[in-house]
């Protein structure tokens, strides 16, 4: 069985209507189980940030797809909940992002494992940490809660 973790957001329309169907699209997948959803996290644009604010889960699932298979379903729930990928960091429907993936490291021209910008953006450390507090980045074993002390949280509001 892999595990793999998973950071979703939504800045377009019903934001938690789309996270929650994303999660349950996940859930419905073959051969894989969904093991933890963290709270609900509103954050501000990153990278681009002239767009409306994001809400933010993260998900640990456990399935015997690939990574590549598993990319290609969460691509596939990503295009039925109405994702169009007009600009890099723009806004959205639904983004799902492969953050970790066994403790593996994929190099390929459509993933990168770990994510190449998790431990940059406070809004998927945070509601990681929530769901798998002592998770480590390997090789080189780090906590990813070391990560987040160097990142600006203030501007992560958990919101139920």
């Amino acid at each position: 069985m892999n595990t793999i973790f998973l950071s979703l957001g939504s800045n377009q329309g019903d934001r938690t209507a789309y996270l929650n169907d994303a999660v349950q699209a996940i859930a419905n997948l073959p051969e894989t189980h969904l093991i933890a959803v963290s709270s609900y996290y509103e954050t501000a644009a990153w990278g681009k940030e002239d767009q409306a604010d994001f809400l933010n889960i993260a998900c640990q699932v456990e399935t015997t797809m690939s990574a590549h298979a598993f990319l290609s379903k969460t691509q596939a729930i990503e295009q039925a909940l109405g994702r169009v990928r007009h600009e890099k960091w723009g806004p959205r429907t639904i983004d799902i992002d492969l953050l970790l993936f066994n403790h593996e490291r994929i190099t390929s021209d459509d993933l990168l494992i770990p994510h190449p910008y998790m431990t940059q953006r406070a809004f998927v450390l945070i509601p990681l940490l929530e769901i798998a507090p002592n998770l480590r980045l390997e090789p080189d074993g780090k906590l990813l809660s070391h990560y987040l002390t160097a990142l600006d949280v203030s501007g992560v509001r958990k919101v139920n």
